[in-house]
């Protein structure tokens, strides 16, 4: 029998050979038990790096482990190991009791200075804006060269500092509403289940309808077989804190 922790949520997995079900333990990785082992840095993480369309959102996120409330810690993971609902849930808890900030890159902006360039002034931006005197743990592989101190890449960052975690639940849950937002304008898309990334029905759309304004049209070989063979991009730097209308919500 399986031990059912507290820090263990369970997932029922069918074994089809067998015709059985059974409770699966799906582990994360900061137990309460274990806080004094995790400093109060800030932590900064991404979501929508690899999205057809819509921005790239960006969270820092400072808190000290040990001063959590109960229960909280334990439940912090890598956002995409997390269903919506509870990252939701997740969202409000932690925006009660950590310093945070967001920034972000739009869709022009990444068609002209690129992923991997957008996604570090956003970062370096996000850090900025907290106005914590900390060291800064960046999940990936890349410092952001606007940030001097003590600043470290994590690989993995999201399953070893719990403020990288929580501020991957916090980028994700606002891009998430970001891209249902703005998905009721364009509701071919389907951008609320799919939040821009390049799923079946979302790719098809695209071949079916078209790109929008805020596609990405810098990315991969869709846009440009729409396109005549040509990659498009915008014809001049726009402006960094645009976001097509949702500035308000990025900084609320």
């Amino acid at each position: 029998m399986w031990n059912m922790g507290r820090n263990a949520r369970y997932r029922v997995t069918r074994f089809q050979q067998f015709g059985i079900s059974a409770c699966v333990p799906v582990s994360r990785p900061f137990a309460r038990r274990r806080a004094s082992l995790f400093p109060p840095v800030i932590g900064c993480d991404e979501v929508g790096r690899g999205a057809l369309c819509g921005p790239v959102v960006v969270a820092a996120v400072w808190f000290e482990p040990e001063a959590l409330p109960k229960g909280l810690l334990g439940r912090l993971d890598d956002s995409k190991r997390i269903d919506r609902d509870e990252r939701e849930i997740l969202y409000g808890q932690i925006a009660k009791v950590a310093r945070f900030s967001f920034a972000a890159r739009s869709a022009r902006y990444i068609d002209v200075y690129n992923i991997r360039n957008a996604t570090l002034q956003a970062m370096t931006q996000a850090v900025t804006r907290l106005a914590v005197d900390a060291p800064v743990r960046i999940d990936g592989i890349d410092v952001p060269r606007g940030l001097s101190g003590d600043a470290l890449a994590v690989v993995k960052g999201d399953g070893k500092v719990p403020q990288i975690a929580a501020a991957s639940i916090m980028a994700k849950v606002l891009r998430d509403r970001l891209m249902t937002r703005l998905g009721t304008r364009y509701e071919s898309y389907r951008w609320d289940s799919n939040a821009g990334y390049g799923t079946a029905v979302h790719r098809a759309a695209i071949v079916s309808h078209g790109h929008t304004s805020h596609h990405r049209t810098s990315f991969g070989d869709l846009f440009a077989v729409l396109n005549g063979g040509e990659r498009l991009v915008a014809e001049r730097a726009p402006d960094p804190d645009g976001l097509d209308g949702f500035e308000s919500v990025v900084d609320a």
